[in-house]
């Protein structure tokens, strides 16, 4: 009976595989259709977010321009993390890098923003049950704790100078001893800012390496340049930090 039923199933399996393959395909259209919308309306229309809803890039910017930085920065940041530690994520926005790239290797991550439309945001799309989206302003009312790993991605820029020395140095006291900072920005344009809502952009490695190098004996910057972008990383530690000497993962 079930090699009869096995025979069937491969008779049949070619036509299961093009009604499926093709209910996929309008999937696909739909979904990226309606990000397309959804995308319009909340750069389109007065006033611009402060944080990016990254389901956007998944279903249709990535399609539109198989370019790839905005999938770095979870790259990058989970790279460091340790396994079965604990996370202390500033500004955020959508909490998309922490569902999808730190929740699966961490126990437990604190994910924070001070705007309450991307918190909510982030409960309803990207929540996983180690997760705790929680509303600070990290200038003023950082998350207590110690932290084996603290990400700051794509926030470092919206500071002034003087507030991001500030922030690093509670981010120094939230590490534990062999504790990672990570975290991404941007280069500024030869024709200025990027956005408007940026309080400062770097215009080198070297211009963001200088924030951290007083605080963290080892500090590595580096940079993937695109048509469309310029990205720096950052990792900094006073222990080992992925791909220097000391790190376990590499020969």
């Amino acid at each position: 009976m079930k090699k009869n039923i096995l025979k069937v199933f491969k008779i049949f399996k070619p036509f299961i595989l093009f009604i499926f393959e093709r209910e996929a395909a309008l999937a696909k259209k739909w979904a990226a259709a309606a990000h397309k919308r959804l995308f319009y309306a909340s750069w389109g229309l007065p006033p611009n977010p402060e944080f990016f809803d990254h389901q956007i890039d998944l279903f249709y910017q990535w399609q539109k321009t198989r370019v790839p930085f905005w999938l770095e920065r979870g790259v990058f940041s989970a790279l460091a993390l340790k396994p079965g530690g604990a996370v202390l994520e500033l500004a955020c926005g959508d909490g998309f890098n922490a569902c999808n790239f730190y929740s699966g290797l961490a126990d437990s991550i604190v994910a924070c923003d001070f705007d309450k439309s991307a918190i909510s945001l982030a409960k309803r799309k990207n929540q996983a049950p180690n997760i705790n989206f929680v509303l600070a302003d990290i200038r003023t009312n950082m998350p207590e704790g110690k932290y084996d790993n603290v990400i700051w991605d794509a926030a470092i820029e919206h500071f002034t100078p003087e507030e991001i020395s500030n922030i690093i140095i509670k981010i120094k006291d939230r590490l534990k001893p062999e504790g990672v900072l990570s975290g991404y920005t941007i280069v500024e344009r030869a024709d200025g800012k990027s956005l408007e809502q940026h309080e400062y952009e770097f215009k080198s490695m070297a211009d963001l390496k200088r924030f951290f190098t007083p605080l963290f004996k080892n500090v590595l910057v580096f940079e993937t340049v695109y048509p469309q972008r310029h990205n720096l990383y950052f990792w900094a530690s006073d222990s080992a930090t992925p791909f220097s000497s000391g790190w376990t993962h590499s020969l």
